[in-house]
């Protein structure tokens, strides 16, 4: 087998145990759970993600405060039409009552004219 850089098995495996050794370096460097670093970092997290917890609150209150709105709407609008309705109703049974009585006036006048035509005839 052929290796382009002409590395042997022995360099593959020192580099491979350089690696490690590295990584165990790098690991064994990073402070541990109490280092005042790591706690400023937490409480700065946990700050942020307060922060943010608060904005979706915020949010979600504003949201359903919108959807009451709109709910409050919806039925108002709803209580105006019906209102609405009502009120063509009653005026169309009014129109209906008029229309009514000046049909039964001018029946009257005809069937009183008729009479008064037959007791001229008399």
């Amino acid at each position: 087998m052929s290796f382009p850089n002409k590395q042997g098995v022995a360099d593959r495996l020192e580099t491979a145990a350089k690696a490690r050794s590295e990584m165990l370096a790098r690991f064994r460097a990073r402070p541990s759970a109490d280092d005042p670093a790591v706690l400023a970092r937490q409480s700065a997290r946990r700050a942020v993600a307060d922060a943010r917890e608060a904005r979706t609150a915020e949010r979600e209150a504003q949201r359903q405060a919108e959807v009451a709105r709109a709910a409050a709407q919806a039925e108002a609008d709803r209580l105006a039409e019906i209102e609405r309705k009502h009120a063509e109703q009653l005026a169309a049974q009014e129109r209906a009552k008029a229309l009514q009585a000046e049909q039964k006036a001018q029946r009257d006048a005809r069937y009183l004219a008729r009479k008064a035509k037959a007791q001229k005839r008399r």
